[in-house]
């Protein structure tokens, strides 16, 4: 009974052997040639980092605004025989918009010339006596004080000719004003008055015309950024970029045309105003639009996307593709940033390639392939 223990241990060192040539035999029929495979370059998308000139911008709230309203009213009095326009038409410059009854001024018109051509006569009367009576003067026939009165007559009537004259001209002028013209082109409001109404000159109001080609965009800045609009203005004209908000499309193109004279001492802002074509119709009168306004220029920068940038606790960083697909991970220092786009002070160089998406799986060192249409 004493040497059972040891047939139980010669069991089991038998029972392991077979099992050990069973392994060998298994691993023996595998390939152990074959290599470790190398994991699969991550896609990724890239830009280069950039170097030039950077503007930063302040962005405020604005509102369009008529580049010039005009409120239109008669320069005569009487009766308003029509009106030509649409109410919120189109209307051009020099364009018929309301008609005054004519009538009347028609008349005054041609009293006038009656009156200039009844002293035109008595003019050439009075002219024609005293060339008849300035020989006889010489030979005594005619006392000097008639020929005196004879050529004071001229004179007189002379006088009133010209009066006549302008008194014609005087009532061309006010018949012309019964056509009443549109100065601008403009976009016409609703009649303030409508045909058979009487209107009073320089005092009725007709109609107000908007002129919307171009347009201006009203907005205040603080004045802390007014250095940098004076220095932006000094280097030429200054571009204004504004969007219409909840409205798709391009942002719209203006330029900074006028600065007030005057900081607002109640708010700490001044009001600055910037043209826009408008050939499009896109802004109203009143509409508000979000205006970007550049202040401040850096020159001869590195800037890249801001997307591109990763934090760590040791600071900033961003992945720089290398010529072989190989990220390195790169410390960089920034600068101020607009838009998009953020200066890099110290770390990168302009030209260099930086990954702007797939950061998440890449560590230093990483091998990695550009997705199509980066880099």
């Amino acid at each position: 009974m004493q040497h059972k223990p040891w047939k139980k241990l010669v069991l089991v060192v038998a029972v392991l052997a077979v099992i050990g040539l069973m392994l060998h035999g298994w691993l023996g029929g595998s390939d152990t040639s074959a290599t470790v495979k190398t994991p699969a370059a991550i896609p990724v998308q890239v830009a280069l980092a950039q170097r030039g000139n950077l503007d930063l911008s302040l962005q405020v709230i604005g509102r369009a605004e008529a580049y010039s309203t005009v409120t239109v009213q008669s320069r005569v009095s009487g009766q308003l025989q029509s009106i030509a326009f649409k109410p919120g038409g189109r209307v051009r410059a020099g364009e018929v918009i309301a008609k005054i009854d004519p009538s009347l001024l028609q008349a005054q018109l041609d009293q006038s010339r009656g009156n200039l051509a009844r002293d035109q006569a008595q003019l050439a009367n009075a002219q024609a006596v005293l060339h008849r009576y300035a020989p006889l003067l010489a030979k005594g026939y005619v006392s000097k004080t008639d020929y005196d009165n004879y050529k004071a007559n001229v004179g007189i009537y002379a006088a009133t000719v010209k009066a006549d004259q302008a008194a014609v001209e005087m009532a061309q002028t006010q018949l012309g004003y019964a056509r009443i013209v549109a100065p601008v082109d403009s976009i016409a409001g609703a009649p303030l008055v409508y045909p058979g109404a009487q209107v009073s000159a320089n005092s009725t109001d007709l109609v107000v015309l908007n002129q919307v080609r171009p347009i201006h965009l009203t907005f205040a800045v603080p004045e802390s950024a007014l250095a940098g609009v004076k220095t932006a203005a000094a280097r030429g004209a200054v571009a204004v970029s504004a969007t219409i908000p909840g409205t798709p499309g391009a942002p719209l193109a203006a330029t900074l045309d006028f600065v007030n004279n005057a900081v607002d001492t109640g708010t700490g802002t001044i009001q600055l105003k910037a043209s826009y074509p408008n050939a499009d119709d896109r802004l109203t009168p009143g509409q508000f639009v979000q205006v970007t306004l550049p202040t401040t220029r850096f020159t001869n920068v590195v800037t890249v996307p801001a997307v591109a940038l990763q934090n760590s606790p040791n600071g900033n960083f961003v992945f720089v593709l290398d010529a072989n697909d190989t990220v390195q991970q790169r410390m960089v220092t920034l600068g101020p940033g607009s838009g998009d786009r953020v200066v890099i002070a110290k770390g990168l160089a302009g030209g260099e390639r930086v990954v702007t998406d797939g950061q998440m799986l890449l560590t230093d060192g990483t091998h990695v392939r550009v997705a199509t249409g980066n880099g």
